[in-house]
This record gives C-alpha cells, sequence and structure tokens, in this order.
C-alpha cells in the first residue's frame, strides 16, 4: 500500500505564497454535486435536498547552527613537523533558543436557504483563535531557510507487538475538543505531546471547516505523527472530503467545474460547506502537500477503515492499495474538474442505513478489500439515528444523546462521526469494541 500522510514525518518547506482568501468573494449559492442522471437525487453541497424517504433535509519549530569548519595548523614548506600540542577540548556549539468558542455550526443548508450575498466580513463575536505551541513553517519563522522541524523524543520502553488501535471521527476544526478527548483516552499528556508509547491512532479525515482551527487540528496530527513514531507508534489519517474540497479551493478558487447542476466552483462550495477565513490564511504548501498523499482507505485488524459511508471506493479499484494509487494520481493531475469528481463522490452518504440494502452495500465493500467491518465518519450518527430532521418535527431527543459509535447495517458497520458540529460528541475510541 502507498504511504500516506502520517506515515512519517512530512517534508517542510519554506514558502512565499500568499494565501489570502481574496477581498471579492464569489456569491454564495447552493452547490449541486449530483451527477444529472435520471432518477438521481440532487446534491446540495454535502447533505441531499431530501432523504432517501422523501423527507427533507434540516440544515444540519529551530534549526542547529552549522559547525564552524575545523582549523589546521598550517604546515611550512621543507620545514619539519613540529607536533602540535593538541587543543582543548571544543566546546558544543551553542544552539538558540514557541477559548473555545462554538461557532453554531451546522449542516449544509438545502437550496431554499442558500444566501446568495457573501459571509460577513467580521468574526463572530467572542471569537478568539486557539493559541498553539505548534512551530510555523514559513520564511523567517525558525530562523531562516532550512529550518526543520524538532521533534522532542523521550525515550520509552517499548512493548512487544503493536500497541491498542485507536480512531477518531470528524474533528471540523474543534481542535479543544479533540485535545480534550485524546487526553482522556491517554493518547497524550497536559502538553498536548505522544503519551501512549506504541499504540495505533487512526483519524477517519475531515479536519476542517465549521470548527474555529481547522489548520490548529492538521498541525496537532502532524505532529504527533512524528512523535508517535519515535515512540514505536503511528498517529495516521485518511483523506475526507472536505480535506478535497480545501485541496480544491486553495488551487482552483473560482475556476468553474463540470456540476450536474449548472456552474460550480471549489471557493463557492468551501464557503457553503463551513469554510473558515482564518484557516484559509494560515494554510500554507506542507499542510496541502500532507493532505494530498493521505490515503482514502486502510486495513486494520479486521477493521476497514474509510471516511465516507459510500461504496464509491469501488469506482478507483479492487485492492485498497489500487483505490489510494489512483485517487493519489488523480489528484496529482491538477485537474479542477477530476478533483470535483472526487469530492463529489466522497461526498456521497448513507450507502449503509437502508435496513434492505444497506448490509450489502457493506458486504460488498468487505468482500472487494477485506476486513469484517466498515468503520467510517462522514455522516453524522443524528442523521443515521433520524434524530435531526424528522419529518415531524420531533426534537425530544437530539444530537447530545450520542455517547458513543454507532453499530448498524446488521453489525457490519460503525458510524464515528458524532455530530461534534451540531453540539454533539467528538469520537474517541478503542477498536475492537466490546458491544
Amino acid at each position: 500500500m502507498t504511504q500516506g500522510a502520517g506515515q512519517g514525518p512530512a517534508m517542510r518547506t519554506d514558502t512565499l505564497r500568499d494565501f489570502r482568501v481574496p477581498v471579492t468573494e464569489p456569491a454564495l449559492h447552493a452547490v449541486s454535486t449530483s451527477t444529472g442522471l435520471p432518477g438521481e437525487t440532487p446534491i446540495y453541497g454535502e447533505y441531499p435536498a431530501y432523504y432517501e424517504d422523501g423527507t427533507p433535509n434540516m440544515p444540519p519549530q529551530p534549526g542547529y547552527p552549522p559547525q564552524a569548519p575545523v582549523q589546521r595548523p598550517a604546515v611550512p614548506q621543507q620545514q619539519p613537523v613540529v607536533p602540535q600540542q593538541p587543543a582543548g577540548p571544543q566546546q558544543p556549539a551553542q544552539q538558540p533558543s514557541y477559548p473555545d468558542t462554538r461557532l453554531h455550526p451546522h449542516a449544509d443548508v438545502e437550496p431554499a436557504h442558500a444566501s446568495t450575498q457573501g459571509p460577513d466580513e467580521d468574526e463572530p463575536e467572542g471569537y478568539t483563535p486557539t493559541y498553539r505551541d505548534l512551530p510555523v513553517i514559513g520564511r523567517g519563522a525558525l530562523g531562516g531557510p532550512g529550518d526543520t522541524v524538532q521533534v522532542q523524543y523521550v525515550p520509552q520502553e517499548q512493548a512487544a507487538g503493536p500497541g491498542p488501535l485507536y480512531v477518531v471521527g470528524d474533528v471540523h476544526g474543534y481542535l479543544d475538543e479533540l485535545v480534550t478527548e485524546l487526553h482522556a483516552q491517554g493518547l497524550i499528556d497536559a502538553e498536548r505531546r505522544w503519551s501512549a508509547g506504541n499504540a495505533r491512532l487512526w483519524f477517519l479525515g475531515d479536519f476542517t471547516d465549521r470548527g474555529p482551527d481547522g489548520i490548529g487540528v492538521i498541525d496537532l496530527v502532524m505532529r504527533l505523527s512524528a512523535e508517535a513514531a519515535a515512540a514505536g507508534g503511528y498517529c495516521k489519517a485518511l483523506m475526507g472530503n472536505h480535506e478535497l474540497l480545501l485541496i480544491g479551493a486553495k488551487r482552483f478558487g473560482d475556476t468553474p467545474v463540470v456540476s450536474g447542476a449548472g456552474t460550480a466552483t471549489f471557493q463557492a462550495a468551501w464557503l457553503l460547506n463551513g469554510g473558515q477565513r482564518t484557516d484559509m490564511e494560515r494554510l500554507q504548501d506542507v499542510h496541502l502537500q500532507w493532505m494530498s498523499r493521505l490515503d482514502a482507505a486502510v486495513l486494520e485488524e479486521g477493521h476497514l477503515l474509510l471516511h465516507s459511508d459510500t461504496t464509491a471506493y469501488l469506482d478507483y479499484g479492487d485492492s485498497i492499495e489500487d483505490v489510494n494509487d489512483t485517487i493519489h494520481e488523480l489528484l496529482n493531475r491538477g485537474d479542477a474538474d477530476i478533483t470535483w469528481d472526487l469530492f463529489r463522490k466522497f461526498t456521497k452518504r448513507f450507502a449503509f442505513r437502508d435496513e434492505g440494502t444497506g448490509p450489502a452495500a457493506v458486504r460488498e465493500l468487505l468482500d472487494t478489500y477485506g476486513g469484517s467491518r466498515v468503520v467510517h465518519g462522514h455522516s453524522p450518527i443524528p442523521y443515521l439515528l433520524g434524530e435531526v430532521g424528522t419529518e415531524d418535527g420531533d426534537e425530544s431527543r437530539g444530537p447530545e444523546a450520542v455517547d458513543g459509535p454507532h453499530v448498524y447495517a446488521e453489525g457490519l458497520a460503525i458510524a464515528m462521526d458524532g455530530g461534534v458540529t451540531m453540539a454533539g460528541k467528538l469520537l474517541v475510541v478503542q477498536l475492537p469494541l466490546s458491544d
């Protein structure tokens, strides 16, 4: 299998690019991601305009200084060489001395509620970016070109064999919630450093958008990947549809793309689906490179880990290696329409939810790629349970009721998106489940 990002430290390069969002932004409009084929329900933004049953969807671091060259005593020609008394020991070179306000996130607006005006220019009242003790990659940030990120390595006694396996659902920029849950599971310490030895940790994708600090989440995951590897474990990540969306918004901006419902652009779709200006302003080449190398699927101890609850993975290969290689190759083409098609397919959802056809859809994936259970994010558990967007408007149950993964499709599927963007829970759990 190809090595996706998160498989090891990424090469950091400084950059001169300007990542600011243009002052003039496109008007927001509903972006359909449907194919336009007869009988297909239009999909606006991420969520379908209607559920399969016909009910309307509710909006839901420093481098070391170079060593001085060794000075050797000059030897005069035709003169005997007199041994020099050794100088005192060379002194080592001295090394030079880096509030969670929820934004009331919601699911993507349906067409009737899509605003034609751009979002407010001012940041939400009371919003404060999450401060991070992470090195910033960029010219001058670490002392000049050639600097590298330094990972503090504390030798740990490593147990034989692989450690416990954990998975993390969709984070969507909620860094503080992520830190709280990782700490509660003993995966990081109070200083946000890897503390789980040889444990294995997989993120299921969707790091940005909707929440306040998506780039902070990516920076944390990248650093934990290096720290976990140094300790004998690993921290890795899968590609979600919001990674594809952010890559597209940065690379292609307002370039029109082929859509089943007229003209669409990545910029408009990103804004419509919770894109945060602060994330775009802080987005750097190292983040784009990391995201574009993420794998789409992996098999871990009988668990087929995916981001989306869709069978669209079957369109890209008959093995996990083929799927990941194909998606990487397509992304590397730098084609807006191809990237949009990837985004559109991995935005599909609910393939496993129907009691009649869902289990068969899961089995098709398992028969092709292996494993005994699919573990996915993408679709919030409150949607899978029908707790949001019910036809009768019953709100007696809500996202707050989510306290763990949702096992469904005859026990073949495990949903991990706890709905953190809708006041639910960010899930970090150990596999296998004890159900």
